[in-house]
């Protein structure tokens, strides 16, 4: 009997391993979090199998598949299925609409002894319930975001803040976005596309919903995160919800930033054995400084390069301290006062200020 599940909440909540058997560029524009990418056709073969489609139909474009993906190809595919399957026997798999390529995928699974379950409608289906879910419980939530000054650690707090854990209720939607959420926040790794972030903040809310958290607590990002655009949805949300305001010393900000942007940020190259791993974090400072070079202005640019290009020197000698040389001044000169301005748009008040401790335990007594 064909298996299909069709209870996406359930699947999704519990963290579902998937079988995303799409075409490795499908894949790339986005998929759910977590899922992993074993094609039935490879790109050049699902591209061959379309146009054969458009100009001799579906039986010769079936038949033509079928040629393509046979033999030592199709024997070395199943072997990776099987494999999946035998890891994660609760796992299922999906193509775009549910259709040819799952139904295929099962059916030669099958034909080994695996008995596989694909998701009624696919991809499709799943992302537009998903979209309408996220939707339906940022507006049924309690949003309680967490505001403060470039540097004053509030990812976290929200990510550490409860004995080294999360916070109960709180998404880390820099983390969704793999950004630092400011002009020097890229990581070494790639961030996700847009559709495939929104696929992982739905997935994110749904297991938030399913706690039944009291608020649902979110760092106080702006429209964008990277290139990572917050939903409509969350950016109307946003504009009307309760706040708390993390304050921190000018000196607790640079030792943050220092220790993230800095220190953080070349040890993630280190890490993953770059050869030329100092070279490259010094590119992507100056690239990040060069990224707001018309709102300092030209000579504000060109002082700060210059700091900076005198703080890499040192750094590389062995002496990495003089980068809080340039922190202290971006950080007082150009983040605080475009802070400070985004501040006076806000028609709501914070609901709460204090240091780190105290917004922490503020949060704690609300969630509890």
């Amino acid at each position: 009997m064909t298996q299909e599940l069709d209870d996406f909440r359930a699947f999704l909540t519990k963290n579902t391993p998937l079988i995303d058997v799409r075409s490795p560029i499908e894949f790339a524009k986005g998929s759910l979090p977590g899922s992993v990418n074993l094609p039935l056709m490879e790109d050049h073969e699902r591209e061959a199998v379309g146009i054969c489609y458009g100009k001799s139909g579906q039986a010769a474009a079936v038949r033509l598949g079928h040629e393509l993906i046979s033999g030592p190809v199709k024997n070395e595919r199943v072997k990776l299925w099987k494999r999946f399957a035998e890891t994660y026997p609760e796992g299922a798999l999906f193509c775009f609409r549910g259709g040819l390529r799952s139904e295929i995928t099962q059916q030669w699974l099958a034909e080994v002894g695996i008995s596989y379950p694909r998701i009624k409608g696919g991809y499709k289906a799943m992302r537009q319930w998903l979209s309408h879910q996220a939707d339906a419980t940022i507006a049924s939530s309690s949003i309680l975001l967490v505001g403060g000054q470039t540097g004053a650690a509030k990812t976290r707090l929200i990510n550490e803040g409860d004995a080294g854990r999360p916070i109960s209720g709180s998404i880390d939607l820099e983390g969704l976005a793999n950004h630092r959420g400011s002009a020097f926040g890229r990581r070494i790794t790639a961030q996700p596309t847009q559709i495939a972030f929104e696929l992982a903040l739905g997935v994110a809310l749904l297991r938030q919903k399913a706690e039944s958290n009291r608020f649902l607590i979110l760092e106080d990002e702006s429209r964008l995160i990277g290139r990572c655009a917050l939903p409509l949805s969350l950016q109307t949300a946003r504009s009307r919800a309760d706040w708390v305001r993390v304050e921190a010393t000018l000196a607790e900000r640079v030792s943050h930033s220092y220790d993230n942007y800095i220190l953080g940020n070349l040890q993630e190259y280190v890490d993953i054995g770059e050869p030329q791993a100092f070279d490259i974090f010094s590119k992507d400072l100056i690239t990040s400084l060069e990224r707001i070079r018309k709102r300092l202005g030209g000579q504000r640019f060109k002082e700060l390069r210059r700091i900076m290009l005198d703080a890499l020197l040192s750094h590389r000698r062995g002496d990495p301290e003089q980068h809080k040389l340039w922190i202290t001044a971006l950080l007082t000169e150009y983040y605080d006062p475009m802070y400070e301005h985004q501040m006076k748009q806000r028609d709501l008040p914070p609901i709460f200020r204090g240091n780190q401790r105290e917004v922490t335990e503020f949060l704690l007594a609300q969630c509890g």
